[in-house]
């Protein structure tokens, strides 16, 4: 079984181009259920049945795991036996019937237009010097943030950050990820490497284009070192920005403009809520986004109350 797990491993790195983050997933599961089959009796893959899987998953939930990890250990059981089968090492694909608990999403803060505005401000107001009070209330996250009178180039950065976050709606990872040639000036799109490594363009405004130009013109040149390679955004080191410093930085602007608690999923989820009320169709917000189907889409965006009202006043005979 444990060659399986691994043929299993390379599959999914290799065929299905899946991240090295969710290989350890998938694989951490199904090391999970083959424990779990041959505590019942399983002395080989191919007895693996759907009375298994169910007891497993059964376990799983008496020892208080959540929907959310249910769903996922279902699915990585599914995709296990689908594979399996087509390998020749299940004489069924022993998964497919198998249900999992509906996950339960709890959608991110949305910033308000106007809220986004002040966050995107943010860093023109931390170079600014603090009274007393701010010096006194400053926010855990202020570590991750340039202090007042900071050399300018982090501020740049930090700018540029929350700009091509909410500008462009993208993810973290793929914001980290860019690199200098990513981004087309004259066309103002910039080209991302999604998930499953799927390459996408995608729109930037005038904004955004600012902070890019005076980034790359006085920001990062001043920040940049041997190690910084091709990267857009630069560390204060001069490395690749981190993922995880760049959420505590969006995280500490936001509580220092005295926003609500927001993180750079909840900007690509602001942005996409924006465009749905600006009028953008919803396919369009799904590309610019990389989801693969339009069900993620639908789940990831909300309409807002007030577009709501506005359709209820417009088409309701009653309104």
């Amino acid at each position: 079984m444990r060659e399986s797990v691994d043929d299993f491993a390379d599959h999914l790195a290799r065929v299905r181009n899946r991240s090295a983050h969710t290989v350890r997933a998938y694989v951490t599961d199904v090391v999970s259920l083959l424990d779990h089959a041959v505590r019942m009796g399983c002395v080989d893959l191919a007895e693996l049945d759907l009375t298994v899987l169910r007891s497993w998953l059964a376990k799983q939930r008496t020892m208080g795991a959540a929907r959310t990890s249910l769903a996922r250990r279902a699915a990585s059981a599914r995709t296990f036996s689908a594979w399996a089968h087509r390998s020749g090492l299940l004489p069924a694909d022993v998964a497919a019937p198998l249900a999992s608990p509906k996950a339960h999403r709890e959608l991110p803060t949305v910033l308000r237009a106007d809220q986004a505005a002040a966050l995107m401000a943010a860093p023109g107001r931390a170079a600014a010097p603090p009274n007393a009070t701010d010096r006194t209330a400053a926010p855990p996250q202020a570590a991750d943030l340039p202090a007042a009178g900071q050399d300018e180039p982090v501020l740049l950065r930090d700018r540029v950050l929350l700009e091509l976050l909410y500008g462009t709606g993208i993810r973290i990872s793929e914001a980290c990820g860019l690199d200098v040639a990513d981004v087309d000036h004259g066309r103002r799109v910039v080209r991302v490497l999604g998930k499953g490594g799927r390459e996408r363009a995608v729109p930037y405004g005038v904004p955004a284009q600012r902070a890019l130009d005076v980034w790359l013109s006085r920001g990062r040149p001043a920040l940049a070192g041997p190690g910084s390679g091709s990267a857009l955004l630069l560390g204060a080191r001069g490395g690749r920005l981190n993922p995880t410093t760049a959420r505590r930085i969006v995280a500490g602007y936001a509580e220092r403009a005295g926003l609500p608690r927001t993180s750079p999923h909840g900007l690509r989820h602001s942005a996409a809520t924006h465009l749905l009320e600006g009028g953008a169709d919803l396919r369009a917000v799904q590309e610019l986004l990389g989801h693969s189907s339009l069900a993620s889409t639908q789940i990831y965006t909300h309409v807002s109350v007030e577009r709501l009202r506005a359709a209820y006043r417009q088409a309701h005979p009653r309104a």
